[in-house]
């Protein structure tokens, strides 16, 4: 089977080949500029590996397998241990795997460095007015914060933990065997789409959510346009989003005009948004809002079921763990009525719970990291980094950096109790300085109320008791956690 994978990947490879090296060829190359020949800078150590494609199929066969860490810990052993040059998605790079480097980069956000984007974003999300699109971006990220904020969420505990027991009915109860990942990204899913939306119809819930599941994998992909690749489904699937998107939109506008404020914005985000609009005087396109709002919903959506799939692979894995989390959850469950919901204050109380999350957080971050791009040249530490180049921060070169968490690869949910201080940056599994993620307390909200709902009905284990999380590109279990279910008398 893996002479298969690496014949495809030849394959790949060999048909890409001119796109990569016509591309290389005409692509601006950055240069560095205006520096001093006598302050005798170099930049940051490291290796572009193959011409053309760099170093991104060892990327990419590394996380296949379970251990993209390696990719990092080796480069660190041999260049730097806090920051070093590869080639990665046809563009040179400098990945930052230090805190201090991390906390640089996010304070000089919109100073020495904005963010940046794979090529695959613009065309699966093409923008209509480019000068426009950021601008609106971070103003609809206002607006979705606004929704995300405790205060606010503390509306939605009730309503989540509904969708929560709804979904169990419907899909896990009077199961023997269940498999999670299909299963966890179904109720994000769903989840956003009643928040985000205010969608019920199951039916039309499946669609979109068919949809997004043959556009994410191609935000990462080879770039390569041709008739049955990831990339190509992935640009289909994105049209065709955005014309139902669209037709939502439409719609909604008109429901919108015809309905007081007061109304409108206790409905959902999106009507939100909208009303917003009306407010100052504005009129967002179709396309550009369709694009924000599928952004939204993907935010809120792909990221929290994989750490979902991952703490149900560690309760599995570590029978305390889950004595402790069922514990706290029995303990709720016994305070509340036959039919009452859950609480803001019944979140509050699931603290051990929150620590076995955050430390799945730390060792399965569902974002690897994010990219940001060099305004200008800039000097860091006596490196040169060129305007023009990418900067990729890893979360991983922190999390498992022993420096910062003793025996990284254990499990310990009492690395996140109150009195046990951290350096600071060097656990970001939501990333940090101005673009912090918006859903932190959302998706909080999420793996909370879904842990509480599990636990409380079932204890499980491993149908593979050797399977793993592993990054094929995004996050998910390799055979998608399939899990015996057993019922609580």
């Amino acid at each position: 089977m893996e002479l298969v994978i690496h014949s495809l990947l030849l394959v790949i490879l060999f048909i890409s080949l001119p796109v990569f090296y016509f591309s290389f060829l005409l692509k601006p190359k950055p240069t560095i500029q205006n520096i001093n020949a006598s302050e005798n800078l170099q930049v940051p150590p490291g290796s572009t590996g193959w011409p053309f494609v760099g170093e991104t199929l060892e990327f990419l066969s590394l996380g296949k397998k379970g251990c993209l860490e390696k990719f990092i810990s080796d480069r660190k052993n041999k260049y730097s241990s806090k920051l070093f040059k590869t080639s990665y998605l046809g563009e040179t790079m400098v990945f930052i795997c230090g805190a201090e480097e991390i906390k640089f980069l996010f304070s000089n956000e919109s100073k020495l460095v904005q963010s940046w984007l794979p090529g695959n974003f613009g065309k699966i999300f093409p923008n209509s007015d480019k000068t426009t699109s950021l601008d609106e971006t971070m103003r609809i990220r206002k607006i979705a914060t606004a929704f995300t904020k405790p205060a606010a969420l503390q509306n939605y505990v009730g309503f989540a933990d509904a969708v929560a027991k709804e979904h169990l009915l419907k899909y896990w109860e009077c199961k023997q065997q269940v498999k999670v990942q299909p299963l966890a990204e179904k109720f994000t899913f769903t989840l956003a789409c009643r928040l985000i939306l205010n969608i019920h119809d199951s039916e039309t819930v499946e669609e979109l959510e068919k949809l997004f599941n043959s556009m994410v994998p191609g935000l990462v992909s080879l770039p390569i346009n041709l008739p049955g690749t990831i990339y190509n489904r992935a640009i289909k699937a994105s049209n065709e989003l955005r014309k139902k998107f669209q037709a939502m939109i439409r719609q909604r506008r008109i429901d919108v005009q015809q309905k007081n404020t007061s109304d409108v914005s206790k409905e959902d985000i999106f009507s939100f948004i909208l009303q917003e609009k009306y407010r100052d005087g504005e009129n967002l396109s179709e396309s550009d809002l369709a694009n924000n709002l599928i952004g939204l919903i993907l935010a809120v959506h792909s990221t929290t079921s994989a750490t979902m799939v991952s703490i149900i692979m560690f309760l599995a894995e570590l029978p305390q763990v889950y004595q402790g989390v069922l514990q706290e959850h029995m303990e709720i469950a016994k305070s509340k009525g036959p039919e009452e919901m859950l609480n803001s204050e019944d979140i509050r109380k699931m603290k051990y719970s929150w620590n076995v999350a955050s430390e799945a957080l730390r060792l399965q971050p569902p974002n690897f990291g994010t990219f940001r791009e060099a305004l200008t040249n800039f000097d860091y530490n006596g490196f040169i980094i060129p305007k023009g180049w990418k900067l990729h921060w890893a979360a991983l070169g922190t999390h498992k950096n022993p420096e910062y968490f003793p025996e990284p690869e254990e499990f310990d949910p009492s690395r996140f109790e109150r009195n046990q201080e951290r350096v600071p940056f060097s656990y970001v599994p939501f990333g940090g300085g101005p673009r912090i993620c918006p859903g932190k307390e959302y998706a909080r909200l999420q793996i909370l109320v879904f842990m509480h709902n599990v636990i409380t009905k079932f204890s499980w284990e491993k149908v593979f008791q050797d399977e793993k999380m592993i990054r094929d590109p995004l996050l998910v279990a390799a055979k998608g956690l399939p899990i015996q279910l057993y019922p609580h008398n």
